[in-house]
């Protein structure tokens, strides 16, 4: 189980968020849902120990981490392998295949080993076609299949998407959400960032609503549908007549 506990962030005398607390168990998704600006990336970034929250409690499986703490700590405890991080901007490398893009958090290690795991990927999220072309001689919804595959490489059990589907035809949507439910299936839990309410809606198991900086409403997917709280509602409308 990856866990946030009363977790706050902010710079200088700006709070982004405010004792949060969100749970990610193994084997679901968990959509992450509110308007931009609530700080719903701050939080991923800080659940993944990119940034170091200000007070609260991490708790990676067994591995628990108190704030504050001296600012070497984290360093000393990172959260990787078993957490990774796939970010809307993608980081693909452009002078690299997309093949040398996954392969690149594990060129260290067995050779053969990650010829398999790759081969299985590539059969999984059906790549073969457009595996060794660059990145510009792909389209965004190959590119982010690749991005995923380049996180699973690691064999992560947690995987942190920040608004994957962003910029994506409804095919490319739907292209993702089948990748994604692969992995749950592998017992990976997932933490998503989206504004797609279809996409939320047919592939998490639980929601949770932030707002100014504070989770309004937590529970699961049947929320997206009878919401309990006015804000959550008046989003929902919000959302869905924008689209």
């Amino acid at each position: 189980m990856l866990k946030a506990e009363n977790i706050s962030f902010g710079y200088g005398a700006q709070s982004i968020f405010h004792n949060v607390s969100i749970t990610v168990e193994r084997g679901q998704i968990t959509a992450l849902l509110g308007p931009s600006g609530t700080g719903k990336t701050t939080l991923l970034k800080c659940m993944a120990l990119l940034e170091w929250p200000q007070q609260g409690r991490i708790t990676i499986d067994d591995k628990v981490r108190d704030f504050p703490r001296e600012p070497n700590f984290a360093l000393r405890a990172p959260p990787w392998p078993e957490l990774t991080v796939v970010f809307q901007q993608l980081f693909l490398w452009p002078h690299m295949t997309l093949r040398e893009n996954i392969l690149l958090p594990v060129e260290k290690r067995d050779a053969a080993e990650n010829s398999k795991r790759l081969a299985d990927l590539t059969e999984m999220f059906g790549m073969g076609d457009f595996i060794d072309r660059y990145p510009n001689e792909t389209s965004r919804g190959q590119q982010q299949r690749a991005a995923l595959a380049r996180a699973l490489m690691l064999q992560p059990k947690y995987i942190l998407c920040d608004e994957i589907t962003s910029a994506l035809d409804v095919e490319a949507i739907g292209r993702v959400l089948e990748c994604l439910k692969i992995v749950k299936e592998q017992n990976v839990g997932i933490l998503l960032i989206t504004h797609q309410l279809g996409f939320a809606r047919r592939s998490c198991d639980q929601v949770v609503f932030m707002d100014g900086g504070t989770v309004v409403e937590q529970g699961g997917r049947e929320r997206l549908i009878q919401p309990l709280t006015d804000r959550f509602q008046q989003f929902l409308k919000l959302v869905e007549a924008a689209h």
